[in-house]
Formats: structure tokens, C-alpha cells, sequence
């Protein structure tokens, strides 16, 4: 079964069992339980139903596993001749969440 979901305005393509990166958010815990009932398709088999905008009672279950941060950017802001010179470093926060189940 194959699903496509939309986590906070991004579409992410899962199957059960896979392990997927969402933002961060305070509605996470590790451990909990999360129903993702934003679904834009289903297919199950060959057959899939296609939501306009997203599919009538289908929904994908997983489990919050842990919570982690991706690769460190680096981002320069640089004037030439005006001795502006900035180095500043950003590292996203992410969640991590295994794929259980996908009703529809």
C-alpha cells in the first residue's frame, strides 16, 4: 500500500513501514501515536483513488520514534568595501516518525 500525505503544507510519499522526517512540532511526543488525515492519494494494488483535494476517510497512523536535527547551513553575508562580514549557522529541527499503518 502507498499513500501520499501532506504534513504541514509538504506532500510526503510513504509505504508502512517507512520512517519519514517531519518538522518539529510541540504536539510530538516520543512514543505517541500520529494520524496524518491530510491524504492526497491511495493505492492499494494497482487501484488508487485520487482526493480533490484530499481522499474521504483515508488516514496513515505511525509512531513518533525520536526527535533530531539535520545537517548544520552555513549562510555568509558579505559587502565588498564596507567591511561587512557574517557568519551564521542554522540546524532545522525534525521528528522522526515510523509508518504504521494506511486505512483508506
Amino acid at each position: 500500500m502507498f499513500a501520499v500525505i501532506n504534513d504541514r503544507s509538504r506532500q510526503i510519499a510513504v509505504r508502512s513501514g517507512d520512517e519519514i522526517l517531519c518538522d518539529l512540532g510541540s504536539d510530538f511526543e516520543v512514543g505517541s501515536k500520529v494520524t496524518f488525515d491530510r491524504v492526497h492519494l491511495v493505492s492499494n494494488e494497482g487501484a488508487a483513488q485520487i482526493g480533490k483535494p484530499f481522499v474521504e476517510g483515508a488516514s496513515v497512523t505511525g509512531e513518533v520514534i525520536r526527535d533530531e536535527r539535520g545537517p548544520k547551513l552555513i549562510v555568509y553575508h558579505f559587502k565588498r568595501r564596507k567591511n561587512i562580514r557574517r557568519k551564521r549557522g542554522h540546524r532545522q529541527g525534525y521528528t522522526r516518525v515510523r509508518i504504521d499503518s494506511i486505512q483508506g
